[in-house]
């Protein structure tokens, strides 16, 4: 038997109707929110995560699934959505649109890491990017679409921390401070970050190690060195969360893991799973799009993986809708009557009204159980009486109620 990788997981139908919840109620409030899909590839030239995420990150340094393809080029399978929304945005010059344009995908993302709760190698993003707003208010729009979001799908046991880590120019004094103080404590730092302090001292904030968590813990804040415009913006975030009643905290250890962030970040966090985990992320990164070739825009947006969502629902007992099935079962009381089976059924589908037949030769009473567990409402029988008299027996299987209804009016029936 050839087993699945290790990391990633099948969606089985059985499954499968929860993830289609998670879609609808996305695509349902990104349309609410004037905001359309893009779709990108699953893989892209390694160079576009070199030059945007950054070389000193845990996800280009550990975790990209890189290879040379056969026409020796360096291609990489995505591991995350935002940079291939900025090639696409930049290739296809999207910015000659109407902006703001606001765009959200699904993707599958790879990510080579130990596997864990909702986090596996192979997993699934729903994302937002709002192209071409610099002002606060994009940024609240993007966060107030997660939030609604996340209650509507019903996870509710969260947090909303937030941070800003300044511009490129207010952020060179934050370096250097926090340079100085990673140096004055480098003997309690692991190997990496000691390169982070040469190349992005910035880093140091992120990292997983427990003994670096621990002295970064009283690291200097961003928020004591970014400029007025930087504290303002925050300023006016804050204002604007509070008068929509979404409740937030600042959290100035929040950096995120990519280097193209600027300004505000964010992270809806929660502990149902086990060790409090970022359940989505997001935040602004205005020098994206100049970093991938493309002119100076502000850009700001989110992401949250699928998978961690669904076990999170289920872990705080959050009902999913029951799963809807068909709505009839055809049943022939003979196989003579198979075909008249088959003829009712595509009427109904032609009228869309989902309906399906047994066409293995079941026995009358296996017909009835084989409904039964494919969650048919209803089952209708035609037999020698029913084809004389141009008539079916419908019975629903909730409460065994049963009524005879001629055949040119059973889509009235049904629908």
């Amino acid at each position: 038997m050839i087993s699945i990788p290790r990391g990633t997981k099948d969606v089985l139908p059985s499954e499968s109707y929860k993830w289609q919840q998670a879609e609808a109620l996305a695509r349902e409030l990104c349309a609410l929110y004037n905001v359309r899909e893009i779709r990108t590839p699953a893989f892209e030239h390694t160079e576009l995560f070199l030059r945007s995420i950054g070389d000193d990150t845990d996800v280009v340094g550990k975790e990209m699934y890189t290879f040379e393809d056969k026409g020796g080029r360096s291609i990489t399978l995505k591991p995350e959505g935002t940079a291939p929304v900025a090639r696409s945005y930049v290739e296809n010059s999207l910015e000659s649109e109407t902006l703001p344009l606001k765009m959200f995908y699904f993707s599958p993302v790879f990510r080579y890491e130990r596997p864990a709760a909702g986090r596996l190698r192979e997993h699934h993003q729903f994302g937002v990017e709002f192209y071409g707003g610099a002002a606060p208010e994009y940024d609240f729009e993007v966060i107030s679409l997660a939030y609604d979001f996340l209650v509507k799908f019903g996870i509710t046991s969260l947090s909303l921390n937030i941070n800003s880590i300044g511009c490129p120019n207010c952020r060179k004094a934050y370096n250097e401070a926090l340079k100085a103080f990673g140096e004055a404590h480098k003997a309690e730092l692991c190997e990496t970050c000691h390169t982070r302090l040469k190349t992005n001292p910035l880093r140091i904030i992120d990292c997983k190690v427990s003994s670096c968590k621990a002295v970064v813990a009283n690291a200097p804040s961003i928020l004591d060195y970014i400029c007025d415009d930087c504290a303002a913006h925050m300023e006016r975030l804050k204002t604007l969360l509070t008068a929509a009643g979404i409740p937030f905290k600042v959290d100035s250890g929040i950096v995120r893991g990519l280097d193209y962030y600027t300004k505000t970040v964010f992270e809806f966090v929660t502990d149902a799973l086990g060790a409090q985990g970022t359940v989505c992320g997001g935040g602004r990164y205005d020098n994206l799009v100049e970093s991938v070739g493309g002119k100076h825009t502000p850009c700001v947006g989110f992401g949250m993986g699928l998978e961690r969502l669904i076990l999170l629902k289920e872990a705080l007992n959050s009902p999913f809708a029951p799963e809807k099935r068909i709505k009839v079962m055809a049943v022939s009381q003979s196989p003579e009557f198979a075909d008249d089976c088959t003829a009712l059924v595509r009427d109904l589908r032609k009228n869309g009204i989902s309906a399906d037949c047994d066409n293995t030769g079941r026995s009358l009473k296996a017909q009835f159980k084989f409904a039964d567990k494919q969650g048919a409402e209803y089952v209708a029988v035609i037999g020698e009486s029913e084809k004389a008299s141009g008539t079916v027996t419908v019975k629903r299987l909730s409460d065994g109620q049963t009524e005879s209804c001629a055949i040119s009016s059973l889509v009235d029936f049904f629908e």
